[in-house]
């Protein structure tokens, strides 16, 4: 079970939630130069807040102390995912004695699924073993943020509230700042080894829960990378696999085979842009190029990319629905064989291997080692270091917040320790059995013990344990630890970049010119005027303003 991932799109199933691998958080405000992270007191933005950098920022981060409470089957590589083939046995305690004192609170959390009966056996488990009433309120995670505007823009904000990245739209970032308590006093520096499990969350994923120039969230980490090419290795063979550009058009050539209905791609554009160096995602389009700020679409790499990926749909290489933006149905095509390739989220390389076990036994779903596009070593850049965050109301005590902090440390504890199987799976004989070493939820925890409470309030690093299938496990874990030592921070890593509004449809036109060039309806060449219309449209101010962020804030490298 990999708690701590994230969705790859705005409406995930119950269970698909925690296995999906893509967060979508960027978020656009009106006004000058901010910097959501590091944000402090500004002028003449719209959110009042300015930037917070080096030694400012550094009083507001908790600081790092790892966890050795539980030994990984796949070691971390670089901060890799460790990897779990089987459930530790005996368990251990990760907090001695229940972190509550009694108190009640009102949490607010997305759910995406059947809301649980309230006093259900999950909920008062949890609550007797935090010592506290934990009221939760789970809203339909599918219109969540309509929610939260109304919540935040009225006077009765709940205790705690989480909110998504992806979620973070319009004035939602200026209500956290105003609506929500500074962690800093309680968390900042060696103040957070009163909570070792919050102490065992990454400097990267506190840094993107600051905001207003203060530590306002607690992070739910991410992977640090979350996307892949996915093949089918057992209709592949043991052949060699693409280890470079002229290899994957190598590779379509010799698979697509129209009149058997197969081809040997979907599409593969934000896996195609990491084999090119590029960054798939805002705010990391920028890079420093001899000084100077460079956005991706400027770059010769950038071009290369759309003219590679040109190339695969001339060959007929790739499958039709996906030319035909039919995204949705990637994932049938890819398990029913009609492709051998895909670009997905890590996150869901689980449900596809357990979906397939019973109906096709031999499927063999692997990820493909990243590659230069001229065969030498990739350059892949970091992803995001969290996704989803945890506020307490400003208005509560200073008793009361370092109360639900001593829970928060409860719900952080690590894979391997009964407080992560109460908080994930709920109580054994009830909600999960376990057999040969892997826990099964039973219907009654398929009902209740509903991804929607302490999992939310805070989470330990991301893992990979699933012991139902310990060779996905090793491969899972394996494929990102080969990854992880060609990653690289982006220029904004840990920076919740908040563009302007002015700026906000800047990108739009590419979004359907990369589409047009890639399937044959426009030349690479017409990137060309594309940007020229880009910068005089707006694209060179918006360079000045992220290099006026970046000389007051330095980079997030």
């Amino acid at each position: 079970m990999t708690p701590n991932s994230a969705p790859s799109s705005s409406a995930p199933s119950r269970r698909r939630f925690l296995a999906s691998g893509a967060f979508a958080a960027v978020a656009v405000a009106g006004g000058a130069p901010l910097l959501a992270a590091c944000g402090g007191s500004g002028s003449g933005s719209a959110a009042k807040e300015g930037t917070t950098t080096g030694k400012a920022l550094k009083k507001v981060l908790p600081s790092y102390a790892p966890s050795n409470l539980v030994r990984p089957d796949v070691a971390s590589v670089n901060g890799s995912s460790p990897g779990f083939t089987e459930l530790p046995d005996p368990l251990v305690t990760s907090v001695k004695s229940a972190p509550g004192k009694g108190s009640a609170f009102r949490v607010m959390t997305p759910l995406w699924g059947t809301v649980p009966k309230k006093n259900n056996p999950y909920y008062t488990a949890v609550n007797k073993a935090v010592g506290a009433t934990l009221d939760f309120d789970p809203q339909d995670g599918n219109t969540y943020q309509d929610k939260i505007g109304a919540v935040l823009a009225g006077s009765d904000v709940p205790d705690v509230m989480t909110i998504p990245g992806w979620n973070m739209q319009g004035q939602i970032r200026n209500a956290i700042t105003a609506k929500f308590a500074d962690l800093s006093p309680y968390l900042a520096g060696d103040a957070v080894k009163k909570y070792p499990n919050l102490a065992n969350i990454p400097t990267g994923a506190w840094q993107y829960s600051v905001f207003g120039g203060k530590l306002r969230g607690l992070p739910m980490p991410n992977p640090v990378i979350g996307n892949a090419i996915f093949y089918r290795k057992d209709l592949i063979g043991s052949g060699a696999l693409p280890a470079s550009a002229d290899d994957l058009l190598a590779f379509g050539k010799e698979y697509t085979a129209p009149k058997s209905k197969v081809w040997a791609f979907d599409d593969l554009w934000t896996c195609v842009q990491k084999i090119y160096g590029l960054l798939p995602d805002a705010p990391h389009y920028w890079q420093l190029e001899g000084g100077k700020l460079v956005h991706k679409i400027e770059t010769q790499e950038y071009r290369e990319a759309l003219a590679f990926a040109r190339k695969l749909h001339d060959g007929g290489y790739v499958h039709p629905d996906a030319e035909a933006n039919k995204d949705a149905d990637s994932k049938i095509r890819f398990t029913s064989g009609h492709i051998l390739m895909y670009n997905d989220g890590t996150g869901g390389w689980k449900g596809m291997v357990t979906e397939q076990a019973a109906a096709n036994p031999k499927f063999d779903m692997q990820a493909l080692d990243f590659f230069a596009a001229d065969g030498g070593e990739p350059v892949l850049w970091q992803d995001d270091p969290a996704g989803i965050f945890t506020f307490l109301n400003k208005n509560l005590s200073k008793e009361k917040i370092e109360e639900f902090l001593a829970i928060a440390d409860f719900a952080a504890a690590p894979y391997g320790t009964e407080e992560f199987m109460l908080t994930n799976y709920g109580v054994e004989g009830t909600h999960y059995k376990v057999e040969g070493g892997v826990p099964t939820f039973t219907p009654q925890g398929i009902e209740e013990a509903q991804p929607a409470t302490l999992l939310y309030v805070a989470s330990p690093p991301h893992t990979i344990a699933f012991p139902d299938e310990p060779q996905l496990v090793k491969d899972y874990a394996g494929w990102m630890a080969r990854q992880a030592p060609h990653l690289r921070k982006p220029l904004f890593f840990g920076m919740q970049v908040v563009e302007p509004q002015r700026y906000a449809s800047l990108y739009t036109p590419f979004d359907d010119l990369q589409k047009d060039v890639r399937r044959g309806r426009k030349k690479v060449g017409d990137v060309d005027a594309a940007v020229t219309t880009w910068k005089n449209s707006g694209g060179d101010k918006l360079r000045d303003w992220y290099q006026e962020l970046l000389d007051k804030n330095g980079s997030g490298v």
